[in-house]
């Protein structure tokens, strides 16, 4: 299994419009990062958890030509606001499966309502299949099962996702006992790291590597990361052997 970060940044993406900071001006296409989303593949099977506004640049970017279905966290619009560049899709292999929460699915037709349209649905919209996605119950993609991974984000709750030894974890706070037991004997673990200082809704980067040591997978990707957490480079440093600070376009094999 491949899986390739499309993204990796904030909601805001890197570098942040209008705004002087050393990292938003840096050189290193490491510390480029636009919404956070990754595209996983296994034989002919091609997945993408969240959809956000730099979908169609992110496609273009990894040569995605095939796309099985979409796995959703939840509904924040750095997740799902590049809903409507599914079109090519559509247009080559019919309506897309959406997997979400039945939360996040209601929300999709309020902001997306041209796209769950029954009567004189406009024929260039794009088309989808939506899956509810409920706690504890797992469910095919391809060949092989997703675990859902119930987390919170502050107040909101969030799925991660869990598939062979591979775990997506991102916008998480807080995540009780009975969901981290879903996460044993992981070979990757992709969590969020937003930035030093400590944030309402999202682990920093010492409860991001604090979780880490808790779950112990072989290696630790972060994630979701701001300007202020710092250089790519530099923060790399500071971490531990088998903890590596993701950036957009690397792929890595499990």
């Amino acid at each position: 299994m491949k899986v390739y970060f499309l993204g990796t940044g904030t909601s805001q993406g890197i570098p942040i419009i209008g705004i002087d900071h050393p990292v938003c001006k840096s050189t290193d296409a490491k510390d480029k990062r636009l919404r956070v989303s990754i595209w996983i593949t296994w034989g002919e099977h091609s997945y993408v958890i969240d959809c956000g506004p730099d979908f169609r640049q992110q496609m273009l970017s990894c040569g995605c030509t095939k796309l099985d279905a979409i796995l959703f966290t939840h509904e924040h619009a750095d997740h799902t606001a590049g809903l409507d560049d599914i079109r090519p899709f559509n247009f080559r292999q019919g309506e897309i499966p959406v997997y979400a929460h039945q939360r996040v699915i209601e929300n999709l037709r309020r902001r997306f309502d041209y796209v769950f349209e029954t009567v004189n649905k406009y024929p260039g919209a794009p088309s989808v299949k939506t899956i509810e996605v409920i706690n504890d119950q797992t469910f095919a993609v391809g060949d092989k099962t997703a675990i859902p991974i119930n987390v919170m984000h502050g107040q909101l709750q969030v799925f991660g996702y869990r598939i062979d030894d591979f775990a997506y974890l991102t916008d998480v706070k807080t995540i009780e006992e009975s969901e981290i037991a879903k996460l044993k004997n992981l070979k990757v673990l992709v969590v969020n790291a937003l930035r030093v200082e400590p944030h309402d809704t999202h682990f920093n980067l010492q409860e991001a590597l604090d979780f880490i040591n808790l779950v112990k997978p072989e290696k630790a990707y972060l994630t979701h990361i701001s300007h202020v957490l710092g250089f790519h480079e530099e923060v790399q440093q500071q971490l531990p052997e088998n903890v590596f600070l993701a950036y957009d376009n690397l792929e890595i094999t499990i």
